[in-house]
């Protein structure tokens, strides 16, 4: 199956430019015991100058919550804050009088701005919450705080790229307040999307969530990510049923 997430998916990859790898193993790592986390970029207590973020990407922490634990009551400012469940259930609040439960398939976008507190828990009494949460710096700070969240079917994103977070709201994502594009997908062995670049001055973060597959021939496991700059498109291939996320960057 070859699908793209644009029109232009009949062009051949380009093969010029730059694929990064940052593998699974190389990342931060923190285990608190009811906290299990991987930190792709500095964070907390793991400082990497190498590894400050990625243009506008700023956090991508893959989190394993044990039951009933969670982050109590903190604040943020200044941060386009994106979670994508992978399993089991979040329990969220905040400061501006949102309450909900996250579960697969949810994005959850929350604008600090000027300020915002918020808990998060793992809802579950008996199973483990396992989470991507994503950090964006925002166009401009001092923004009024916000949250939203949209389910996507599994069939929104099987086999194909789905846009789960734009600038623009489009087609049913969430907002985010920069020029970044956020993309889903689930794919069975064998199937093949494309993503397009607007220009070879954009740039893309991909990482791998579960499975493995081949981006422009590069074999990326479970964990695995990689910075792609100078090209413009890239060609995924699952070599086993994967989920991913993929970054398009001003």
């Amino acid at each position: 199956m070859t699908i793209s997430s644009s029109a232009a998916a009949s062009i051949a990859p380009t093969t010029t430019g730059n694929i990064t790898i940052r593998r699974s193993g190389d990342r931060g790592h923190a285990n608190h015991g009811w906290l299990d986390s991987y930190h792709s970029f500095s964070f907390s207590s793991y400082y990497d100058p190498n590894h400050m973020g990625f243009r506008t990407l700023r956090v991508i922490n893959e989190d394993v919550i044990a039951p009933k634990q969670g982050f109590g009551t903190h604040g943020h400012r200044d941060m386009e804050i994106v979670t994508y469940v992978l399993s089991g259930l979040l329990e969220h609040r905040d400061s501006i009088g949102n309450g909900s439960l996250i579960r697969p398939g949810d994005v959850q976008r929350m604008s600090a701005g000027t300020g915002i507190l918020h808990s998060e828990f793992n809802a579950s009494d008996s199973e483990p919450l396992h989470l991507l949460q994503i950090w964006i710096l925002p166009d401009r700070n001092n923004l009024q705080p916000g949250y939203e969240q949209v389910y996507f079917a599994p069939e929104d994103k099987q086999g194909r790229l789905r846009v789960v977070a734009s600038p623009d709201g489009r087609d049913g994502s969430v907002t985010i307040h920069q020029d970044a594009l956020i993309f889903a997908s689930s794919l069975a062995a064998g199937d093949r999307v494309v993503h397009q670049f607007a220009s070879p001055e954009r740039g893309g973060w991909l990482q791998v969530a579960r499975g493995a597959i081949a981006l422009n021939g590069v074999t990326l496991e479970a964990g695995d990510a990689a910075a792609i700059t100078a090209l413009e498109q890239v060609e995924i291939t699952a070599s086993e049923n994967a989920e991913l996320l993929l970054f398009d960057l001003a």
